[in-house]
Parts: C-alpha cells; structure tokens; sequence
C-alpha cells in the first residue's frame, strides 16, 4: 500500500505445517514425502465403513510444544470434530479437525522488520488432518488423485488481523517458519507443500476500526509469494474500492506467473461445515504432568540463544541474531567456541567464507567437511600471523572441503601459504617494490604518505600473500625514512 493510500490494510495468516511424525494423525500409513502415488494409504485413510481412526500421540506432543512456544494456552480437555464438505481429494467427504476446539488458545510470535519489533497475536493453533493432492498436469482429460498426503498431520496457525503491511507478512511467516524447524516440528519446506498458508486480505479506510470485507487468497507456496500476493490483491481491492465497487467475501488462487489472483468460490462459513465431535474419536486430556513434560522437550530458543552469544561469547546482536537464523548453525558455531577462544574470529568465518560456499553449493554450513578441531588450527594459523585471512579464506578453506581430514597447518605448508617475518626475505621483496617504483618512492619522501598501502599491496603480490604484514610495514617505513 503506497504512503498517501485513502485505506489501510489489514492482514490476518492461517499457515498450515505438517508435522514430523513417523505416521498420519489417524492411521499408521508411513508419513513421508515423495513417495510413488497412493502407496502411503489405507482402509482408515480411504474412509472405508467399518474403520476406527487412532490417535497419534507424537502429533499432540508437537502441538502442545508449538503452543508452549508462542506462549499459548493450553487446552487440558480436547476433542476433534468432523468438518463436512465435499472435494475429490478428500476422501471421506470430511475432515478431522480440532477447528472449533482448539489444543492451544492465543500466544503470539514477535517479528522485526524496517519498522522495528512488534508482536503478532494468535488466535489459536489447533490439529488437523491434511487432505490429499489433486494433480491436474498428470493427464490430458482428466485430474489425478494422490491420497499419500490425506491424513498427514498439521497444525493449522491462524492469526488475529494484527498484520498492517506484506513486509510484514513476510516477516511472520520468515520467524515462523524458523521457529518450527527450530523445535524440529516441521521441516518448514514450502516448495513441498509442508509448509502452507492462506492469507485473508481487506483494506478500510484510514481511522476506521471496523473491518472490510475480506478476501482469502488460498495455498500460496512461497514465502515470496505470500508477499507478492498480499501486494497484488490489495491493490485489487483497493481500486475496487476507489471505483465505488462491492467487495465479494470470497476465494482467490494466485498466479505467480502472470501476478495475478482469480476467483475460485464465493467464501464458506463456518455454519456450511457443519461441526459436529468425531464420533469415533474419544476425548483426550492433557494433565500439568504431560504438559511440563513437553516443556522440558524444547530446546533453547532463539532469543535465549541471542542473549548467549553476547553475553557469553562477546558477539554483536547481529552477529547473535544471523548466527541463531538456523539451529544448527548455532550448535556448530558453539561446538567451534568449545574448542577455540576467538569467538568473533569463528562468526566471521561462519558468516563470511563459510556462508559463502554453503550458498554456492546449496549446502548448510554445519555439513560442511570441516571439524571444529580443524577449524580451531585454521582460525588460529590466522591470529597468531601464520598465514594471512585472505590466502585462509580463497586456498587453505577450500583445499580443506576437498581434503577431508587434513591437518590445517600441514596443509598450509604444502601449499607454500605460511607467512615469513624472516627479515631478510621480506628486504629482498621490498628492495624489489621500491626500485620498481621509484617515482612513487620520491612522492611519498615529499609527503604522499598514504602510498604505504600501495607499497604493501606490492610486496604482498611479489610473496604471494606470505610477507607478514606487521614486519613488511615496520621495515617498508624505516627504508622509506631512511
């Protein structure tokens, strides 16, 4: 929305994230992606008569954590529901969902963008079954089926219209997806549909505190998408509005090709549904016992993490904050701390060369070949002089991804990468420098004092990187003087 715009917009996420069980929600079909078509299915998954759905226990764990997470009420008495419609790729003509009754009540999670840090409230986080996949592309006439994906467990995250903008969209959506990697919960992979979200998009006037008509735009994949798609529909309605047009209460898809959304159907509500409590399905409770369990469960938290680094390892909050951006980069970066004291030295490396390579070769940084007693020998070869951050960085760290197990100074030495402080080699090289350049020589006599670093610059390509620069420096300025 431009600055001078008439209306402001109002945003409001339902993100679904398929748990990481072993099993469905109801059923002991295999969960996992990418299997042939229709072979992670069974009578319970196809709804046929006579079949008794069971409930997973590692599914309600996940959501009691995801809840504790965003500082959620826990439900103590739950129970599932069916949600009655029709649609080919769902194959018992409803869906198993805690919609109304949901396991976890509130929280919120905190996002920061170019605006600073603000909290986003929750309305709830509840469970639910996936439904299948219609594959529409697979056949010239007609629409594919793939029941692999129905009954697959999810929580659905659904937030108050608190979002005023799709930065910040994308924001909630960037911290939540690292929040349910964080607990390992999800897997967070948008692009295999385990991570999902709808948006629902109204635009009022300025001033106003009731609410527009709004749209939902459906399945959007990407966390760029949702971005763009917000963007898109706003403006839509927002010319609409301009126009002195009604807004439909409806379902849009997005084309992310043609940057456009479409309608799909007028907007249910959650009257045509028709709720009612799974029948075979039994309540379940949770006690404090249960829940205090799960809470022991999780792991430190980013921001617990972020206030580590700095308080115990000295780093900046930027530093803290890209370092805690992944789980793992944070537990490699503290394995590196464990066994070497140059605590900035090893963010450097991690978010300098390390990053660099790992995007490269679309790798993460911790499973990169390098151990944290190596990279303790290599970052220690830097400080005390041994070899210069540059030939580290462009030869010896490349030569140890490909040289697994090697010991860094050895390697460096077989690679000629040491440095030398040996007086009268760094003479010869410099000797060599001043008589090739001879009228800059004169000018820095008359006072050109900032050609030093051209000098050094020299004497570093004639050692190729070995001159130590603290000793060339000292003996450049006493030949300069002299």
């Amino acid at each position: 929305m431009k600055a001078d715009s008439l209306y402001e917009l109002v945003v409001g996420l339902e993100v679904h994230a398929q748990l990481l069980t072993n099993s469905k929600l109801f059923s002991g079909d295999a969960n996992r992606f990418g299997d042939a078509p229709n072979t992670n299915v069974s009578p319970i998954v196809l709804g046929h008569p006579g079949t008794l759905p069971k409930m997973n226990e590692q599914a309600i764990g996940h959501a009691v954590k995801m809840g504790l997470l965003c500082g959620s009420e826990i439900a103590r008495t739950n129970y599932f529901a069916r949600k009655n419609y029709f649609y080919p790729d769902l194959p018992k003509g409803y869906q198993i969902s805690q919609h109304t009754t949901p396991i976890c009540i509130g929280g919120d999670v905190t996002i920061r963008t170019t605006e600073g840090s603000r909290s986003i409230r929750l309305t709830r986080i509840h469970l639910e079954e996936d439904a299948g996949k219609s594959i529409h592309d697979a056949a010239d006439h007609y629409t594919c089926l793939d029941y692999n994906r129905a009954g697959v467990p999810l929580v659905e995250i659904v937030t108050e219209p608190d979002i005023r903008s799709a930065e910040e969209a994308f924001a909630f959506l960037t911290e939540l997806r690292k929040l349910v990697r964080w607990i390992g919960v999800c897997d967070g992979n948008m692009e295999e549909g385990s991570l999902r979200c709808d948006a629902n998009i109204s635009l009022r006037l300025k001033g106003d505190t009731a609410y527009g008509t709004k749209v939902e735009v459906k399945n959007l994949n990407s966390i760029r998408n949702v971005r763009k798609a917000i963007e898109i529909e706003a403006a839509r309605i927002e010319a609409k509005l301009l126009r002195g047009e009604t807004i439909l209460q409806e379902t849009r898809g997005f084309d992310a090709d043609k940057e456009t959304t479409y309608s799909i159907r007028t907007k249910e509500d959650a009257d045509d549904y028709r709720y009612f409590p799974d029948p075979d399905l039994t309540p379940f409770i949770l006690t404090e016992t249960d829940i205090e369990r799960y809470r022991a469960e999780l792991p430190m938290l980013p921001e617990q993490w972020v206030e580590s680094l700095q308080q115990q390892f000295g780093l900046s909050e930027y530093d803290a904050r890209q370092l805690t951006e992944d789980a793992e980069l944070v537990h490699y970066f503290a394995a590196i701390a464990a066994v070497s004291p140059h605590y900035k030295a090893i963010a450097n490396w991690l978010l300098g060369p390390a990053r660099s390579y790992a995007n490269e070769h679309d790798t993460p940084i911790h499973t990169l070949p390098v151990t944290p007693e190596q990279w303790q020998v290599l970052i220690e070869l830097v400080q005390n002089g041994e070899i210069s951050f540059s030939a580290a960085a462009t030869r010896l760290f490349p030569a140890l991804l490909t040289k697994t197990g090697s010991d860094p100074k050895a390697l460096a030495i077989a690679l000629n990468l040491l440095q030398t402080s040996d007086a009268g080699e760094l003479e010869a090289w410099i000797d060599e420098v001043l008589l090739s350049m001879a009228d800059k020589v004169l000018e820095y006599k008359k006072g050109k004092k900032g050609l030093i670093g051209l000098f050094m610059g020299e004497v570093k390509k004639r050692s190729k990187g070995k001159a130590d620069p603290k000793r060339t420096n000292d003996i450049l300025i006493q030949k300069l003087n002299a």
